[in-house]
């Protein structure tokens, strides 16, 4: 049986996936270590949670602090025990279908594919606010201005969706750029806080008191975005056909990622914290607007334009792995024909998922316009980013079961 654009396959038997049976529809192998681990900390760290963070204060420490410990780590050994395993693609579709049967395997898949389809224009947001710290003087004004928003994330999802279509060969270059620029920016925040400390003291006071958690039922679903931060450790085994020795690879991936977003995450804020009193600070702009109150008190005016620059270069790089990542759930689902078969189809000539891509492009753009629909900015940002995390820990609970499930 065959579609336009796609390769024939067959359906395999005794219950083991079409989606993992299939040699000949797969994509290429083109990620190797190098790609995987910039992979992971491209997906696994989001510089705009560290704003998240420092706004609630030192509280957020030990957060930050907790999410790792109960969250990230066993959910970082489920992935490394699972995707040992079964290293196909699709990642967590494959687990869960094999652990429950395929209606469960459908729904781990459609749920963290739809919870992440507001995420793409959130963190385009993200990205464009920092960017007009590039030229603050020049550019301020467009701070509030959803029209510039909106062209700058539809212009930017463009480059992510054709980089991917071309071929993840190409696509992982965009992810790359945006690990490494990752690190940049945060490294100024730490350093540029130190300074801050020493010449002026904390712009917060780190106490006993100031460190502990409130458990008022507002603050409790707050704490939940610091833990969706740590998500982004599967990612990778979704393009578990496109890993080069992918049984190897991942786990040493997963492991050296998951100690530079625990870094990143905890010493950034602190930095932030350290530099601007919380109140000060912006979800939107935290991070940028940070080093900028920091540069005028100690100077170094050249920072600030290159860490906006590469903020918004890290998080257009965040939002290209995302797309391709999740891209596969609806490409493996079109190969069992539990979406329909042009899901499943490959690029004839780049060999990707094209089908699956463009469709997130096409409802990404829907989300763009939507997040602006009555409201400013910050409230667009705002809905985007509590829209991602209503549904995403739902596949989650479907990976730590299917982990039960299959060791059992």
């Amino acid at each position: 049986m065959s579609d336009p654009g796609s390769e024939s396959i067959a359906i395999s038997g005794g219950g083991v996936s079409s989606a993992e049976a299939a040699d000949t529809i797969r994509p290429k192998r083109v990620m190797g270590f190098r790609d995987l681990l910039l992979f992971y900390v491209v997906t696994g760290i989001s510089l705009r949670w560290i704003a998240t963070a420092a706004a609630a204060g030192p509280s957020s420490i030990v957060i930050w602090i907790g999410a790792f410990l109960l969250f990230y780590s066993p959910l970082a050994l489920s992935v490394i025990e699972l995707s040992s395993r079964y290293p196909n693609e699709g990642g967590i579709y494959v687990w869960t279908k094999r652990a429950f049967g395929d209606f469960s395997g459908f729904m781990s898949a459609w749920t963290y594919w739809t919870c992440n389809l507001p995420y793409f224009p959130a963190v385009l947001y993200f990205a464009a606010s920092n960017v007009i710290y590039i030229r603050q003087s020049a550019w301020g004004h467009l701070s509030n201005d959803a029209t510039f928003y909106i062209i700058f994330s539809l212009l930017t999802l463009t480059l992510a969706t054709v980089v991917n279509v071309v071929g993840l060969n190409v696509g992982k270059w965009l992810h790359n750029m945006g690990a490494i620029a990752m690190w940049i920016p945060a490294v100024i925040v730490i350093v540029m806080g130190g300074i801050a400390f020493h010449r002026f003291g904390a712009a917060n006071t780190f106490t006993l008191h100031t460190m502990t958690p409130s458990i008022h039922f507002k603050d409790v679903i707050f704490w939940s975005l610091l833990v969706f931060a740590f998500g982004g450790c599967e990612t990778g085994s979704f393009l578990g056909g496109e890993i080069k020795n992918p049984r190897r690879t991942i786990p040493w991936a997963v492991f050296a990622a998951g100690v530079t977003v625990a870094f990143c995450y905890i010493i950034g804020t602190v930095g932030v914290l350290v530099a601007l009193p919380s109140g000060e600070v912006s979800n939107l702009q935290g991070l940028v607007q940070a080093i900028a109150k920091t540069v005028e008190r100690v100077g170094y005016f050249w920072t600030l334009p290159l860490a906006a620059f590469l903020i918004a270069l890290s998080n257009v790089g965040a939002a290209g792995a995302y797309l391709a990542a999740v891209a596969r759930l609806p490409f493996v689902a079109g190969i069992d024909r539990f979406l329909p078969p042009a899901f499943g189809a490959l690029h004839p000539r780049w060999k990707t998922p094209w089908v699956a891509l463009l469709t997130q492009y096409v409802v990404g753009i829907f989300f763009i316009f939507l997040g602006q629909a009555g409201t400013n900015v910050k409230g667009a940002y705002d809905v985007l980013a509590s829209m991602t995390v209503i549904v995403y820990f739902i596949p989650y609970l479907y990976v730590f079961a299917a982990m039960i499930k299959l060791q059992s």
